[in-house]
């Protein structure tokens, strides 16, 4: 059985999660909007595996017996002034994920809830990937500078991209 105060966490973590996706889907909106297309795939296939982190955590909850409270979802921001500012953005954002999901682990240990600090290594792992994958993109758009060509090259690559499995 989880903890009513791990259970209550797991719940905020989800909230964080859906909104990830929510953020993630604003910006590929506003990408579709400037007409990169490669940007925009990238941005939305990252708002399908944010809803894919909050699932894991429902369901964890739900096998462990716990109650799945939702919350309100922020708005997120509709609007940036370049493709640098929505990885900057994107980036800044992992940064703060990763510290909930540290904190989550930190008070796993402390409750000795091992089911659950196992579980959330996992998501320990995925964000050292979530935060190198935006810092890449953030160092190679700022090599672009003001650039279309590069741009557009970036834009063509980050369409490649394919959904997790």
């Amino acid at each position: 059985m989880i903890s009513k105060k791990i259970n209550e966490a797991f719940s905020n973590q989800i909230n964080a999660e859906m909104y990830s996706s929510y953020l993630y889907l604003a910006m590929a909106a506003w990408f579709e909007s400037t007409n990169l297309k490669g940007f925009a795939r990238w941005m939305r296939l990252q708002a399908q595996e944010e809803m894919s982190h909050a699932m894991k955590f429902f369901d964890h909850m739900v096998e462990r017996g716990g109650k799945v409270a939702l919350a309100e979802i922020t708005a997120p921001p509709a609007k940036w002034d370049s493709p640098l500012a929505v990885f900057e953005d994107a980036y800044k954002h992992e940064c703060k994920v990763s510290s909930l999901i540290n904190n989550l682990a930190d008070l796993a240990v402390g409750a000795k809830d091992h089911a659950s600090g196992v579980f959330l290594q996992w998501f320990i792992n995925e964000q050292v990937e979530e935060e190198a994958a935006a810092y890449e993109i953030v160092q190679k758009l700022k090599m672009t500078g003001e650039r279309s060509s590069g741009l557009f090259m970036l834009d063509r690559i980050l369409g490649e991209r394919k959904a997790e499995d």
